[in-house]
């Protein structure tokens, strides 16, 4: 495993292969809005179970490519490479975890399913967990990135959430698996993420031979706090 941290920012752009970004929960491409890889193919996530996401990606998805994801994209990414490791060139997992759910987090999805049947919006949800999704330093040197965080919430909608919060229950533990990755793997880390701490990108990063462990100074939403250096890195990681 080697690691390093994010460099200077770049505008090159030139993939060798197509790219293909998953975004994380109740968020949407604007995840990816200034990291410079605008040519990427980037799918929504909206069936209620892991297996048949999987199912529906590959279907839509060029014959090859690389794939990089952030927290339930990440998921959704790892699952894929298990599934169908001769479609995935390279691999990269942002602000993930890799390890079956926990019965807290299987509660929390419940209880949001509930409250969007009570009538609350995929943006009141977003709210509720705003200061985990951003860093306090983030959110005071850009006042318009929590509108941005509350409109990928409100743009996601509920059906998608409710479907997206059913798919996270069908998860499983993919760290077992993770070994056999005989792809270039690039896991980058927010160190500041209070949702998926550094320790799970460490944890992730040492059972792959080779793998480059990456920090950015962000929270969960790295892309977003940080889109010159996330966009530099993943730039470098599909030339290498």
């Amino acid at each position: 495993m080697e690691s390093s941290t994010a460099g200077p920012p770049s505008t090159t752009a030139d993939f060798r292969v197509p790219l293909v970004l998953l975004a994380g929960m109740n968020c949407t491409d604007d995840l990816w809005s200034g990291c410079g890889l605008e040519r990427s193919i980037t799918p929504t996530l909206d069936e209620p179970g892991m297996d048949a996401q999987v199912e529906a990606l590959l279907d839509i998805l060029p014959e090859r490519f690389a794939l990089a994801g952030l927290s339930l994209g990440g998921i959704v990414g790892m699952a894929l490479c298990r599934q169908a490791p001769e479609r995935v060139v390279r691999l990269c997992l942002m602000s993930t975890n890799a390890q079956a759910p926990t019965q807290r987090q299987r509660d929390g999805w419940r209880t949001w399913r509930d409250r969007l049947a009570d009538g609350e919006t995929p943006r009141d949800l977003q709210g509720d967990i705003l200061n985990a999704l951003l860093s306090a330093p983030a959110r005071d040197r850009d006042p318009g990135l929590a509108e941005r965080v509350l409109q990928m919430g409100e743009d996601t909608g509920a059906a998608r959430l409710d479907a997206q919060l059913r798919m996270q229950a069908t998860r499983g533990n993919e760290l077992a698996s993770l070994p056999e990755l005989r792809i270039p793997l690039l896991v980058v880390s927010g160190t500041a993420d209070a949702i998926c701490p550094p320790r799970f990108h460490q944890d992730i990063a040492a059972t792959v031979p080779g793998a480059r462990l990456a920090s950015v100074n962000a929270g969960h939403l790295s892309p977003m706090e940080r889109p010159g250096e996330v966009g530099q890195l993943l730039r470098s990681w599909l030339n290498a």
